[in-house]
């Protein structure tokens, strides 16, 4: 191995480990715990070498939450294939989403929450977050009239349910009876 490719491997590392420091805080201690001097002290680095990769804490999130939409793009598109025209495939979408969420609270705060520079709905948009689009639009099924805006309908009501859950606002015992009151209501032509 050269020293180039060493020394390009090792900053990749140190990229993943800031990553994975920045998650962690975030899990412990909430978004406003991170910051780069607490990440450097994580992780034995000093600060500017956190600045080598990030500008400051809002690339770092935005980061975090383009790994969060490659995670949620390759679970939704999992579900999509699974159940490939089965009945199921938008129940299993959607679920997956809400999983998702439930299972990655601080990721899913970075990607739909807190504010980042990620551009949704244009030409500047990450690849993963069409990907976890398109597999929204997907699991509608073809020939739905308007499949751009019934997803983001479908996208809006998906993330009211995690946030209001999360919060505290509608009791989780619920989820189910509410996700399959929702995948009735876009199952069915309008």
């Amino acid at each position: 191995m050269s020293i180039a490719e060493r020394k390009e491997r090792q900053r990749a590392e140190r990229y993943e480990l800031i990553l994975a420091a920045a998650r962690e805080l975030a899990e412990a201690e909430g978004w406003d715990a991170v910051t780069t001097r607490r990440l450097a002290e994580l992780i034995d680095y000093s600060q500017p070498v956190l600045y080598s990769h990030f500008k400051g804490k809002a690339e770092i999130m935005a980061a975090v939450a383009t790994r969060g939409f490659e995670e949620l793009a390759t679970r939704l598109q999992k579900e999509t294939a699974r159940a490939a025209g089965g009945a199921y495939v938008l129940r299993n979408v959607c679920a997956a989403y809400l999983d998702f969420a439930r299972s990655r609270p601080v990721v899913y705060e970075a990607m739909f929450v807190l504010p980042t520079k990620i551009k949704f709905a244009s030409e500047e948009t990450p690849t993963a977050l069409r990907a976890a689009f398109d597999a929204l639009v997907a699991a509608l099924g073809p020939d739905r009239q308007e499949p751009i805006l019934l997803a983001e309908v479908l996208w809006s009501a998906l993330h009211g349910m995690v946030v209001l859950t999360q919060s505290g606002r509608i009791p989780p015992a619920g989820a189910e009876v509410r996700l399959n009151i929702l995948v009735h209501k876009f199952g069915s032509d309008f």
